[in-house]
């Protein structure tokens, strides 16, 4: 696929068309004081995996409602603590696998922590093990259109409610450094990384690749691959609901989140994704709060984006933070 969207100089002026909701904040301080009033109860069960050098963590914590959420946290073995903190968000479909796929992080001497996401982990990879035990208005299948009846029921409002939560879970343990945490995270991985930037003012930093999430007013009539395309699938059968839809999702939007950032964030965007398009991701990063920001740009790559090059690109860029 040729180059789609806006050329790049265009693409780093772009601003979204998405409103801010007015009770934006209030809604979110409302969710995670709800959130805080179940005990975090984060629980560690050492994992024997076979590994030789790291730890592995089984995480349960509490997260929005106080519903289980599993994840891994992953130690370095002979260093001592308390570690710089990476907290990892998992890509759309897909769960917190299997702890040998998790060892980039902690090769490099710090901890890491990766949340499973509620509902999800049976599109691809090793599966996952979080359940999400709330019902729903009807939606198209998969994950967009749950609860887009209304903010308080969107799908994504327990998600990212879950993702502030598993930072607090992973700071809580003794040998991670709560005051030295990045959040990382590729596609829906990335989307939930933004949130958690707005939402958690003392990060270190964020490193958002290719992010889902983003400038859904755009995003939902740019592109026609999915998961975006479950909104209009949605909207092409519940005609006149546009407005209501696109309402909820504005509490959900990376944008929005973006300009309450207040950490250093490295993004990156691939000029050829379809499936996040760049002018969705450029709308977040031209919005990011804080002025210490970078964006890798991919010119001939689709939602792979720059892959282990990216990688690389986070491992150099992380050590200026933690």
């Amino acid at each position: 696929m040729a180059l789609f969207d806006l050329p790049l100089d265009e693409l780093r002026e772009y601003r979204s068309a998405s409103t801010e909701p007015e009770d934006f904040d209030a809604f979110w301080s409302k969710t995670l004081q709800e959130a805080r009033e179940h005990d975090l109860d984060a629980r560690f069960e050492p994992v024997d995996t076979g590994l030789s050098t790291v730890q592995v963590f089984d995480v349960t914590f509490a997260g929005f409602g106080g519903h289980p959420v599993k994840g891994w946290l992953t130690l370095p073995t002979g260093v001592d603590g308390p570690l710089p903190l990476v907290v990892e968000f998992i890509g759309y479909g897909g769960g917190r696998g299997l702890p040998h796929q998790h060892l980039l992080w902690a090769s490099t001497g710090r901890a890491h922590f990766v949340m499973d996401t509620r509902g999800q982990g049976s599109a691809w990879g090793a599966g996952g093990g979080t359940a999400d035990p709330v019902g729903g208005a009807p939606a198209y299948p998969g994950f967009m259109t749950r609860g887009i009846d209304a903010p308080e029921n969107y799908y994504y409002r327990r998600v990212y409610t879950d993702a502030v939560r598993a930072v607090e879970a992973a700071r809580s343990h003794p040998r991670t450094d709560p005051t030295r945490t990045v959040a990382v995270g590729a596609s829906q991985g990335g989307g939930i990384t933004i949130a958690v930037g707005g939402l958690v003012p003392d990060l270190s930093g964020i490193a958002p690749d290719v992010p889902f999430l983003c400038d859904f007013p755009r995003a939902a009539t740019l592109t026609d691959r999915q998961p975006y395309r479950e909104i209009g699938s949605y909207l092409k059968t519940h005609r006149g609901r546009t407005e209501e839809a696109l309402r909820t999702l504005s509490y959900f939007d990376a944008v929005h989140f973006a300009t309450r950032g207040q950490s250093p964030a490295l993004f990156s965007a691939a000029l050829e994704d379809q499936t996040c398009p760049p002018s969705t991701v450029f709308a977040a990063f031209n919005a990011w709060g804080h002025e210490d920001k970078t964006i890798e740009v991919y010119d001939f790559n689709d939602h792979e984006g720059g892959g282990p090059f990216q990688e690389a690109a986070q491992l150099r860029w992380m050590r200026s933070y933690i």
